[in-house]
């Protein structure tokens, strides 16, 4: 095999890489249906699974709470986790 017969001088045509809008509201749509669907098993027992977006840091959090008494029985990130990364945010700008 001879490759030596390769011009190298020629410069090589690519396509434009084409740039494809994310649609977030499929995927947005999937996380609630499955949260609807384990807090319907009752796998959390008397707790229920939440996903909601922290208005200060726009961050997803994770909570699981307690459906009775409606307090938070464990919340990921933690409150003190979403506070350092507010207070960061203020220092930066």
């Amino acid at each position: 095999m001879d490759i030596s017969a390769i011009n190298r001088s020629v410069p090589v045509a690519t396509a434009p890489a084409s740039v494809t809008p994310v649609d977030n509201s499929a995927s947005n749509r999937d996380v609630v249906q499955a949260v609807k669907a384990l807090n319907g098993t009752e796998m959390f027992g008397e707790n229920e699974l939440t996903f909601q977006k922290d208005p200060q840091t726009h961050r997803m959090v994770i909570k699981i709470i307690n459906r009775n008494t409606q307090e938070v029985v464990m919340q990921i990130p933690p409150e003190y986790v979403l506070q350092l990364a507010e207070d960061l945010k203020q220092n930066q700008g």
